[in-house]
């Protein structure tokens, strides 16, 4: 899933607005927050990102 920087740039989480990295886990790509309060992960499905609050995985 290696998505163009320049789109992961401009991508930000939905719920606080920091920016995403991406990040690979047992070969489920997911976009993860940088906040420090949020830490939301957000599926990538098809290579499309789901930026959606209500699809996020909430961090451990």
């Amino acid at each position: 899933m290696p998505l163009e920087a320049g789109l992961l740039e401009i991508l930000a989480c939905p719920a606080c607005h920091s920016p995403l990295s991406d990040h690979t886990a047992d070969d489920i790509p997911e976009l993860i927050c940088t906040g420090e309060d949020c830490g939301l992960a957000y599926p990538v499905r098809d290579d499309i990102p789901v930026l959606l609050v209500d699809e996020a995985r909430r961090p451990a």
